[in-house]
């Protein structure tokens, strides 16, 4: 069963076209993430798929409603995290959360089993009376995604939400967004973090330019490349009769090849098998093989690097 069904989503600022139709689907239950730099097109993506912009053409069905003529319905459905802080930060942590549970029109038992949650997930029992504003950057954040889910919504979107986070205050912010789909959660994840994608991530979108240029699981996308499989060794000296045949087998990446590190790229196992007895013939310091990184994908795809951690 899908969440999301989304046809030739397209979004125009005058001339410029920040998505150009864009279609996939989300399944019930699933983590899918759109990877890409900034100004790839992922929060215009999501601010759609909410409510918040109005697409320029085509639709989609958001927890079986039409974002273009039943965007209230939709917002039924939903939870959102937004790039920055969405808490009051001059608000105490109590507050905020009543704030929020307010909204959603949370009051009761309901309300008080919600807001244990909340305050569980973000570390912060017993310290409901702290200001907001003084919180370090992760427990923020981690109450922020807990205000945003406080209603228990069918789907969450999650709009580069650990941007700006130290390692440790990310993968503390993973946690609690596996145990929102642990409870059959739908979540929508923008990243511009390879790692974060990989770990987290059911399926990926990459994006580039408003497009959507390969999606699937991180193992298939890998498939798909052009150049999946790599050669990586140090050489001192290198034999130009065995590079020049190399070369015929794949592509030369010199990334790193002022260290004489050298990457090959080949397309089918078969010219893996090829290359790898020439490789060693020059006595490699270190020799590693295997397929590509979601990364080398990334670079692949759209020429750029992205951040990895």
């Amino acid at each position: 069963m899908n969440s999301i069904e989304v046809n030739n989503l397209t979004k125009k600022f005058g001339s410029f076209t920040a998505v150009d139709k864009v279609s996939f689907t989300v399944k019930q239950g699933e983590i899918f993430g759109f990877l890409g730099a900034n100004g790839a097109g992922k929060s215009t993506t999501i601010r759609m798929l909410i409510g918040i912009l109005e697409p320029t053409s085509g639709d989609a069905l958001v927890g079986g409603y039409s974002i273009k003529r039943q965007a209230d319905l939709v917002k039924t459905q939903i939870g959102y995290m937004s790039q920055k802080f969405s808490l009051y930060n001059d608000l105490t942590v109590e507050e905020n959360i009543r704030f929020f549970a307010g909204v959603y029109g949370l009051t009761g038992k309901k309300y008080g089993e919600r807001k244990k949650w909340v305050l569980k997930v973000a570390d912060l029992e017993g310290k409901e009376k702290l200001l907001t504003g003084s919180l370090p950057g992760g427990i923020k954040q981690r109450l922020a995604l807990g205000t945003a889910v406080i209603h228990e919504p069918k789907i969450v979107f999650l709009d580069e939400p650990t941007t700006g986070l130290d390692p440790l205050a990310r993968r503390n912010l993973w946690n609690v967004i596996a145990d929102i789909k642990k409870q059959g959660k739908t979540v929508i994840l923008t990243t511009h973090y390879l790692e974060e994608a990989e770990v987290l991530c059911d399926r990926i979108a990459i994006m580039e330019k408003g497009q959507i240029l390969q999606m699937g699981a991180t193992d298939n996308l890998v498939e798909q490349a052009e150049f999946p499989f790599v050669i990586r060794f140090l050489i001192e000296e290198k034999s130009y009769g065995a590079f020049e045949k190399l070369s015929q087998l794949g592509k030369f990446d010199n990334a790193l090849g002022k260290l004489n590190v050298y990457e090959l790229k080949l397309k089918k196992k078969d010219d893996l098998e090829k290359a790898l007895p020439l490789v060693q013939n020059m006595n490699p310091e270190s020799l590693t093989v295997g397929r590509i990184s979601l990364e080398d994908l990334f670079i692949e795809l759209t020429g750029k690097n992205i951040e990895s951690s």
